[in-house]
């Protein structure tokens, strides 16, 4: 065996040893209570036949982009879509990006420079964090959710400061303090970005996210917004100013140097905002206080959250694998949640609620729920 595959080896080892190895499974057990489609649009036959009709108006209709936006990729749908979505959400303009990944990378990597200062949550996507390691800008975390913490920071803070939050948290499912954190922002001259994969969909009165449910359009330099999960498809959208959009058309390596999505994939995003603006959006929030009224009543400590993301903390990777494995193969879909994605001992069973979940599917989850305490 090679030195390199003695290396790989032995890291997977140590990675089966702590009982943290990652593995790939097409087994879905029946009942969904695991998937980002919280409000069923990725399954839904009508954002299929929202995106038939369009596709069937597109002459020309090609399979692939066949380059970068920048060469042959770039449509004049893809343009329409993108001003269409900064109009929804009260920006003023916006640029997609291929993943969330892309987009939190493409923004942290390019815009802020050595000598710039950005300030995370300590319980950031990760991919913001591969954003700003490639920025070559000082980097400092403050504890989750802690303005007193934050604020220690941004004291410590040189040159352009960028402090970069999610409105609601992808493990804890919890939200941030928003208005706090953009008073404190306005105060220090810093920019605000909110990445609000989460919450779009979820908040606001047509599903626009938390940033237009509290009206702070006026105070975020930058919002990250998700297609590939309440919205059921693909990709993400940077929302900012006009400025913000040819900056990143010029400076973000992973919207430049990448093949753009297919046509078919813009036109199922724009399907899914037409669908969405037809939504009931109280039918979620039901779900949501059915589960959180239900594990209150059976006494079950769960992380508190007024999300669609609801997590029950174990105290290892194993419990936490073992409840997983009990409770599908009882048919429902929950997932284990290992450290090192989480801190150790904060190992989670993380739980996401759709509004296609019944309500006796709910009551029976938390049944089962009680039955692992």
């Amino acid at each position: 065996m090679s030195k390199i595959e003695q290396f790989l080896q032995g890291k997977l080892q140590e990675r089966k040893d702590n009982l943290s190895i990652r593995n790939l499974s097409a087994a879905h057990p029946p009942v969904d209570f695991c998937s980002n489609d919280y409000l069923g649009f990725a399954r839904s036959t009508e954002l299929k036949k929202l995106i038939d009709e369009i596709v069937a108006t597109i002459p020309n209709y090609l399979n692939g982009a066949g380059g970068s936006r920048l060469l042959s990729g770039n449509t004049l749908y893809t343009e329409e879509t993108e001003q269409f979505i900064a109009n929804f959400h009260q920006a003023e303009s916006g640029l997609i990006f291929n993943s969330g990944y892309d987009a939190n990378v493409g923004l942290l990597s390019s815009v802020p420079q050595r000598g710039d200062t950005i300030i995370t949550d300590e319980l950031i996507h990760a991919s913001i964090i591969d954003g700003g390691r490639l920025s070559h800008a000082t980097r400092y975390k403050f504890l989750h959710n802690n303005i007193s913490d934050l604020e220690a920071k941004l004291k410590l803070a040189k040159g352009n400061i960028f402090v970069v939050v999610e409105s609601v948290y992808s493990m804890d499912g919890d939200i941030a303090p928003l208005i706090e954190i953009s008073n404190l922002c306005e105060n220090y001259q810093a920019s605000l970005i909110v990445d609000e994969a989460h919450a779009t969909g979820i908040f606001g009165k047509k599903g626009e996210g938390l940033i237009n449910q509290l009206n702070l359009t006026e105070k975020v330099f930058a919002r990250i917004v998700t297609f590939g999960k309440a919205m059921g498809t693909h990709g993400a959208v940077i929302l900012g100013s006009k400025n913000l959009r040819h900056f990143l058309i010029n400076f973000a390596r992973s919207f430049i140097y990448t093949t753009a999505a297919p046509i078919h994939n813009i036109i199922a995003i724009r399907s899914a905002y037409q669908l969405l603006d037809k939504t009931d959006h109280q039918l979620i929030h039901q779900k949501i206080e059915l589960f959180r009224r239900t594990i209150k009543e059976q006494n079950i400590n769960a992380l508190e959250s007024e999300s669609t993301i609801q997590g029950i903390l174990f105290s290892s990777n194993e419990a936490t694998k073992q409840a997983s494995g009990t409770l599908q193969n009882k048919g429902f879909d929950v997932r284990a949640i290992l450290s090192p994605t989480v801190t150790r001992g904060k190992e989670r069973l993380r739980i996401c609620l759709h509004t296609f979940n019944t309500d006796d599917e709910i009551i029976s989850l938390v049944k089962h729920l009680k039955e692992l305490n």
